[in-house]
């Protein structure tokens, strides 16, 4: 039996995540890839329920740190209850966000102690990381410029973190910069500011050049500690 493959994308907000996926998603199950995608926080009902929680515009008053302990619950639960089943089923696994996330959001943009970020996730996660992460990078103002729009026409939500200062989403993506340069082997940088087509033909380039041998399940953290 083939070993799963895990991908996470990340990005800030209107980075385009979920067009993408959706479009991985297909192009996959036509291959006749075993094919799964999931999103963080959520995936399953307990980790649904704190995101709904994390992301509810009236928590204006939650505590960074509460925030960093409710993504890391989340992502535990989602990992062991959906992530890790089905990597053993052979999948590949595409999931919406992982501890990237938090170390871009938690840590660089709150303010919280990287290193503790760290930690706190280590013991949600244990070693388990991605095989493959992939960073749409993109200028906060055009992010948050097409969440605006999409939630003109209804097709996205405004949640608690589209209300943040451009200063905040600034510095996520300062810290997802910092990341993609300490984790070159893991992390891969895609320009997202450029046509839907261009950014989805270049990531399926790069699944398919990274994930061919498909021996790869999952990999320690890049210079862990």
């Amino acid at each position: 039996m083939d070993k799963g493959i895990f991908i996470t994308i990340e990005g800030g907000e209107g980075a385009g995540k979920t067009t993408l996926i959706d479009r991985l998603a297909h192009t996959m199950q036509e291959r006749g890839r075993k094919m799964m995608i999931t999103r963080e926080p959520g995936g399953i009902p307990i980790a649904e329920q704190i995101r709904a929680v994390i992301l509810d515009k009236q928590n204006t008053a939650m505590d960074s740190k509460t925030e960093a302990l409710l993504y890391a619950a989340s992502r535990r639960q989602h990992l062991v209850e959906k992530v890790l089943p089905a990597l053993q089923q052979g999948y590949m696994v595409i999931c919406d966000r992982f501890v990237d996330s938090s170390i871009a959001y938690q840590g660089y943009a709150r303010g919280l102690d990287v290193e503790q970020i760290w930690s706190i996730n280590r013991f949600a996660i244990g070693e388990m990381m991605p095989s493959l992460t992939l960073y749409m990078d993109i200028p906060p103002e055009v992010g948050l410029a097409r969440v605006r729009k999409a939630s003109e026409q209804d097709d996205r939500e405004v949640n608690r973190l589209d209300l943040e200062a451009n200063s905040f989403h600034e510095r996520v993506r300062e810290g997802y910069l910092k990341l993609t340069a300490d984790f070159p082997d893991r992390i891969v940088k895609i320009d997202a500011n450029r046509p839907e087509d261009a950014v989805f033909y270049e990531i399926l380039s790069i699944i398919d050049e990274r994930c061919a041998g498909n021996d790869i399940m999952s990999v320690k953290k890049d210079n862990e500690g």
